[in-house]
């Protein structure tokens, strides 16, 4: 069995960036413009991410297991004083503005936003955010206090995220932060959030490629996601275990140096300097 090491690669670093909030996107983006490798493309993007998302799902099978059950147990009906229906309808609303803001720039094309400038400022300015947020609030609210209107802000934050370099779990959990969930539930809940929305254009990806005849291409995609998933359940373990103890301070760090050169690189300063 030959290894692709392109793909190896790619998905060890999606693996360990998807759940940091550092932006796994923007990491693979830059992972083909700053090597000899070629762009992967969106397609690989999304299948990467389908590996973290099967991470997500073992390491909170049980939240997931009370979402089963409290949805059966009300017949799908709403109902907020169940553990697991109301989880499950808090992520179907906070999934619903990335859905909607997806379809809008898949029809009006997204690779303009693969520019390396753009992902600069995001990965610098949402870094800054994300220290402001989690400075100044409180850290008293767990997943089960969030309301409706939670979820639709930490939904409305996520459509930020189609902009590569934001970080997905990075503007969910600043939200979560500004709202004053603990930083273990704002993590808890970003990856909960993250199963629809990237399941979905993992699922649509994978019919294009089908309908396509994009065999070859929907094979790399498979390689991807068993490799991405081992390095996700690993980072996923690592982040939580973090959380325990610690702050957001070191994303922030690596975030402001990494945008910063990325900048200057864009804009010719970084040659100068050196």
């Amino acid at each position: 069995m030959t290894i692709n090491i392109h793909i190896l690669l790619l998905s060890i670093l999606q693996g360990l960036t998807e759940f940091l909030p550092v932006s796994s996107s923007g990491h693979l983006i830059l992972f083909s413009k700053f090597t000899t490798f070629p762009d992967q493309g969106l397609a690989l993007d999304v299948a990467v991410h389908v590996g973290s998302i099967i991470a997500v799902m073992i390491y909170f099978s049980g939240t997931i297991w009370e979402i089963i059950k409290g949805l059966f147990k009300t017949r799908f009906i709403p109902d907020f004083k169940n553990y697991g229906n109301r989880l499950f309808w808090l992520i179907f609303i906070g999934t619903i503005p990335a859905v909607i803001a997806g379809l809008w720039l898949k029809e009006y094309g997204m690779e303009w936003l693969r520019d390396t400038r753009i992902i600069g400022w995001t990965i610098l300015g949402f870094g800054i955010l994300l220290y402001i947020a989690d400075h100044i609030s409180m850290t008293i609210r767990k997943v089960e206090h969030l309301s409706i209107l939670d979820a639709v802000l930490i939904g409305l934050a996520q459509c930020l995220a189609l902009i590569p370099g934001t970080s997905r779990s990075g503007i969910t959990i600043t939200m979560g932060r500004f709202l004053g969930m603990e930083r273990r539930e704002a993590a808890k809940f970003s990856m909960l959030l993250s199963i629809p929305t990237i399941f979905g254009a993992g699922c649509l990806v994978a019919y294009e490629l089908i309908s396509t005849d994009q065999t070859a291409t929907l094979l790399s995609a498979f390689d991807g996601i068993c490799y991405s998933f081992v390095a996700s359940i690993l980072a996923i373990y690592i982040m939580m275990w973090w959380l325990k103890k610690s702050t957001f301070l070191p994303f922030v760090i690596y975030r402001i140096l990494l945008g910063s050169a990325l900048l200057l690189d864009s804009y010719g300063y970084l040659d100068k300097i050196i």
